[in-house]
Parts: C-alpha cells; sequence; structure tokens
C-alpha cells in the first residue's frame, strides 16, 4: 500500500556481538522500505562488560538488572534522538519506535520457558516523546514458540521472490531463512549455532582486538581438526527445528571447557581459524540438510564484512550463488534494525507476523507492548 505522506518508524537493535546500538530512519509509504538514515552508537565500554556479566548467574542480579534496564533505555533514546538530529526529522513526524532490547536470557526450553530483554521501553518514550514498540519475543514464548529468531517474517515480507532462497543473518549469533518460491508453502528459520560471538570473544581474549576485522587474523592459521570436531560434537548443532540460542550456551568458557580436554598447546591464531571454519560447518550442515535444492544464499549482519568467513562458506557450497543481501536492495548492516522498525508498523496496524512455521508457537501473533508517547 502506497502513501501520499512519509510512513516513518524508528528500529532499534542490540544484538548478541554488544558491540553498538544500531539506529535506523524508515519510510514505509511505498511498497518496499526505504532506508533514510542511519547511525551506529557505540555501547559504553563498562556498559558492555556489565551486560556480559548479566548474561551469566551471579550475585544481586534483580539490583544489576534494573539500573542496567533503565541505563540501555537511555542509550537507545539517545540513539533514536541522534538519528533524528541526522536526519533533520522531528519527533512528531515519526509513527513509532521498534526497539528490540539487550537478550540478557533466553531460554525457551526451560519450563516454564522465557526470554528477557533489558533497555525500559518507557524511558525511550519519555526521552523521544515517540510511541514505543519493545518486548518483541515474549508474545511468542507465551505462544509456546521459540522467541526467536524474527528476522524471516521481514525476510519473507521483502525479499521472497519467485526462486527459492535462503537468508542468511550472520551477529553474534547465526540465524537463516528458507524463502521458498511457492507462496503456499511456509518459511522456516532457525539459530545455525555460532556466528561471531566464540570469534570475538576469542580475540577479545586474546587481547586481538574486540573482533577479527576481514577475518585477517583468522586467515593466517590452520583449523585444528581435532578440535573442530570436538566442537562440533555440541548436541545443539543436531537438534531438528524449531530451535534458537545464545551467550547461554555459546561463550568464552564453554570454547575453554573443550581447549582444556585438549593437553596441546595451540596457537591462538589457529583456534581463531577453527572458531571460523565451526561457524561456516554448522551454517554448511543446515542448509545441505534442510534446503539442499535450494541454490542462492543472501548474507546480511556484522558477519557480511568477514571476507575469511564468506569465503570459507562459500568454499562449502559450491553450487550456490553467494551473495549479501546489497544485491537485493537493503544494506547487509541494518537489516534486523529496519525489521525491528517494521514489526513496530506491523504491531500498530495490530497485524499477527508470520513466524509459527519459524518458532514453532501454536499460532501467529501480534506482537510487542506498546509505550505510547
Amino acid at each position: 500500500m502506497s502513501r501520499n505522506e512519509p510512513y516513518y518508524f524508528i528500529g532499534l537493535m542490540s544484538g548478541t556481538s554488544l558491540d553498538a546500538v544500531d539506529a535506523v530512519l524508515v519510510d514505509f509509504s511505498e511498497t518496499a522500505p526505504k532506508l533514510i538514515e542511519q547511525i551506529q552508537n557505540p555501547l559504553p565500554e563498562d556498559l558492555r562488560n556489565n551486560i556480559l556479566a548479566l548474561c551469566e548467574p551471579g550475585p544481586n542480579e534483580i539490583q544489576r538488572t534494573g539500573k542496567l534496564d533503565s541505563r540501555l533505555g537511555d542509550l537507545l533514546a539517545e540513539s533514536a534522538i541522534q538519528l533524528l538530529n541526522k536526519a533533520q526529522i522531528e519527533n512528531r513526524e515519526v509513527v513509532a519506535i521498534g526497539s528490540h532490547g539487550q537478550t540478557i536470557r533466553h531460554c525457551p526450553e526451560e519450563n516454564p520457558p522465557f526470554t528477557l530483554q533489558i533497555g525500559d521501553p518507557n524511558v525511550i518514550s519519555q526521552r523521544t516523546r515517540i510511541t514505543t514498540i519493545a518486548d518483541f519475543r515474549r508474545r511468542d514464548v507465551a505462544a509456546g514458540g521459540q522467541g526467536a529468531p524474527f528476522a524471516p517474517a521481514f525476510h519473507q515480507a521483502f525479499f521472497s521472490t519467485a526462486k527459492d532462497r535462503i537468508i542468511l543473518n550472520i551477529g553474534g549469533i547465526a540465524n537463516l531463512t528458507y524463502l521458498p518460491g511457492t507462496p503456499s508453502v511456509p518459511i522456516l528459520g532457525f539459530d545455525t549455532g555460532p556466528g561471531n560471538v566464540l570469534i570475538d570473544a576469542w580475540c577479545q581474549f586474546q587481547s586481538h582486538g574486540s573482533y577479527d576485522a576481514g577475518g585477517a587474523w583468522a586467515a593466517t592459521g590452520t583449523v585444528i581438526e581435532p578440535l573442530l570436531d570436538q566442537l562440533l560434537t555440541e548436541p545443539y548443532f543436531q537438534l531438528p527445528h524449531p530451535k534458537s540460542t545464545g551467550r547461554e550456551l555459546f561463550n568464552l568458557e564453554w570454547l575453554q571447557q573443550h581447549l582444556r580436554s585438549f593437553d596441546a598447546n595451540y596457537r591462538a591464531n589457529d583456534v581463531c581459524t577453527t572458531l571460523v571454519e565451526l561457524t561456516a560447518i554448522t551454517i554448511y550442515q543446515s542448509i545441505t540438510l534442510n534446503f539442499s535444492d535450494c541454490k542462492e544464499l543472501f548474507i546480511c549482519g556484522g558477519g557480511a564484512h568477514n571476507q575469511f568467513l564468506l569465503r570459507r562458506i562459500a568454499s562449502h557450497l559450491p553450487d550456490f550463488k553467494v551473495n549479501t543481501t546489497q544485491a537485493l536492495g537493503i544494506d547487509p548492516d541494518w537489516v534486523e534494525a529496519i525489521g525491528f522498525a517494521w514489526l513496530a508498523k506491523q504491531t500498530l496496524e495490530r497485524i499477527p507476523v508470520k513466524l509459527a512455521s519459524v518458532t514453532g508457537a501454536s499460532q501467529d501473533c501480534v506482537l510487542g507492548g506498546i509505550y505510547y508517547a
């Protein structure tokens, strides 16, 4: 549906990598979303470290969660304000903000299941004076779903075509979406396992920066085959979909536990190379086991900049056309944030998001809580 005037929404995304808040201003007045402006607001180091610490069980969690919820809400609000200033758009021109928040626990297999994101939407709405939609994941969990991944619904809305294709998002965790060329066939999607999360954690542990830019460090090493084989024994990789995961499972301690089972003193760059191969091979296995007939793969997320990782993925899928979502008209850096702007639009319009086939929920739901300006 086209509109005569701009139909502005803001998307705010803080992902598993915990490097920055992505903020986008999107116009949905035409059939395809139009990215008007974007910024990336780095997380202060102490905030990042405190959130990382909260992702693991520890003392005084309620007090720490409350403080970080408010502080992150303030950073998300500030990111939206900076975005509007850059775009020279007044807040009254924006219909709503969609904020993903920061996941600190994701436990859909617990009894009872739950998922928890922080980044107080009350603070965002109050500071920006813009209606804010947040807490998207818990409604899907309440309906029996995994509460993740959510990107497939957006991928279906804007990347579907008459040909089968796969959209692969490589953030801290990697997730893929299968988009069938036949409209009557439901979409599928799930988390394949670690994307950048282990690579980044290893780089930081080795004082080699916050991440491996372009995969340059990993490209100097050699895959440690016994270590790779050991990592691939993780039961998550054998689970059927629907499935989702996060830092609760894949973290530095998980890696170090596996490393401690070997007596060898491995070179640090070889471990990094092996982690890249772990990401590449679990993506490859997920695709070939489930969607072997599909031959198009489009990549988005921060991992799209890791050229070494992309080469390893392509080497496992020689018959595939491998590209980034730039080829489909959306910059790979901003797909997820645009997706949460779109989810906010769906919520305000009371449109159920088509995710049941992805998450395993009993029904498609209208997602998120609304915090009015």
